[in-house]
């Protein structure tokens, strides 16, 4: 509440915090950003405390619309694109070159893609945000509100569990080609004495995705399960390699199968996943970060998959841990999704269903393992977030960000 009070006098100046991911108190904020509108709403604890006008960017130089974090933060700073131009009290939100900066604020799109503050306010909010609060960008005016479900992740009281529990087979989530599948172990306790649970004020908050699966999870599956009956597919990487083709070619040769015209066919699909005794393709996939890293992904069930998801945002702004349960808000962006993506995802509908509560509608659309629920509801802490879109992450998403879901780039 320490912001409220502070924006709520004015405006005054602060100190800066310093530069590390995520202070206390930077946790529940969220910043907002309407293009239309050119404005910026600032939420502490779900609650708006603090709206000024912006300047984002003019035709030819668009400000991107979606879901970032803040990743880097410098009083001063000069950009590397634009003629040394000053950015004072930088706030970086992808590593391209947008960030939120000290500039002109005209009252109408007029800067190179960044969005501009006015001089007192830029230094304001300087001052009190951290690395990792979130910053959604959007065409249109949107708000964010309280969302209650019971598809949302609640706090684990892992003191009852002992060390925390998990067989499930998870996935590094990371695109090196020469990293292999993870097992999990359980691990049991030998002592009596429970474990204290972690401090969460010393959990990193969670970054999750929730998304379609694409080609490349799709391939990892195919390889994974060549390798189990015996048809060594090499490592589950997602990418098509010789062992990945020769092991595909024996399975179909072993089916009678043709071996010729396109490699990884719906019949093929079909044969294999029988003959594994496998369950049906999952279509969605489940990704986790943790402090701008990777942490792991699996592949989860979306409902309707036919029907657009469209692009989401929940984040937990607190958590009481005498009643186990965390409060979450989040908000809708609009979706914008090109006819070629919705043929190559299997997309009929492309409006996505629940009129004004697409919140509610898109959770009811989501299966999650138990085994992974458990896990994040166990690391849960006030600031994670869900994402939920239909394309996955870009290439923006890389070394030392979260997942940056872009909703429109006019560069794309």
């Amino acid at each position: 509440m320490m912001l409220r009070a502070l924006l709520g006098a004015c405006l005054l100046s602060t100190s800066v915090f310093a530069q590390t991911a995520f202070a206390d108190d930077a946790r529940s904020l969220q910043v907002v950003v309407s293009k239309s509108e050119q404005t910026l709403s600032l939420y502490e604890d779900g609650a708006l405390v603090a709206t000024s006008s912006v300047s984002t960017g003019k035709a030819g130089h668009e400000t991107p619309s979606g879901i970032f974090s803040i990743l880097d933060k410098r009083k001063y700073h000069e950009s590397n694109i634009y003629s040394a131009a000053p950015m004072p009290f930088m706030q970086r939100l992808t590593w391209s070159g947008i960030a939120l900066h000290e500039g002109h604020v005209p009252n109408y799109p007029a800067s190179h893609g960044c969005i501009r503050l006015p001089a007192k306010f830029a230094k304001t909010l300087y001052g009190q945000t951290g690395r990792g609060v979130h910053v959604i960008i959007s065409d249109a005016a949107i708000s964010l509100r309280r969302v209650d479900h019971p598809a949302l992740l609640q706090p684990k009281d892992t003191s009852q569990d002992g060390l925390m529990l998990s067989d499930v087979e998870l996935r590094p989530a990371s695109f090196d080609a020469s990293l292999k599948l993870v097992e999990v172990a359980v691990n049991e306790t030998t002592s009596s004495v429970k474990p204290k649970p972690v401090a969460e004020k010393n959990r990193s908050p969670l970054r999750i995705l929730i998304t379609r699966r694409g080609d490349r999870e799709k391939i990892m599956d195919v390889q994974h399960l060549l390798t189990n009956i015996g048809f060594d597919a090499g490592a589950a990487d997602g990418y098509i390699g010789q062992m990945t083709i020769s092991a595909v070619n024996g399975f179909k040769r072993w089916k009678e199968m043709k071996t010729t015209g396109p490699l990884l066919t719906d019949d093929f699909i079909d044969a294999l996943y029988a003959s594994t005794g496998a369950d049906a393709p999952p279509n969605g996939q489940i990704m986790v970060r943790r402090d701008f890293k990777p942490l792991f992904e699996a592949p989860i069930h979306i409902k309707d998959p036919h029907v657009a998801l469209g692009t989401h945002f929940f984040e937990v702004i607190d958590i009481d841990h005498d009643s186990g349960k965390a409060q979450w808000n989040g908000l809708t962006l609009d979706n914008h999704l090109p006819a070629a993506a919705r043929r190559r995802l299997g997309i009929e509908t492309a409006e996505a269903p629940g009129g004004s509560d697409q919140l509610r509608a898109v959770l009811d659309r989501i299966e999650i393992p138990q085994t992974i629920r458990d896990r994040l509801e166990a690391e849960l802490a006030t600031g994670s977030s869900i994402t939920v879109a239909d394309l996955s992450h870009g290439l923006e998403t890389g070394q030392g960000t979260d997942f940056i879901t872009l909703t429109r780039d006019s560069s794309l």
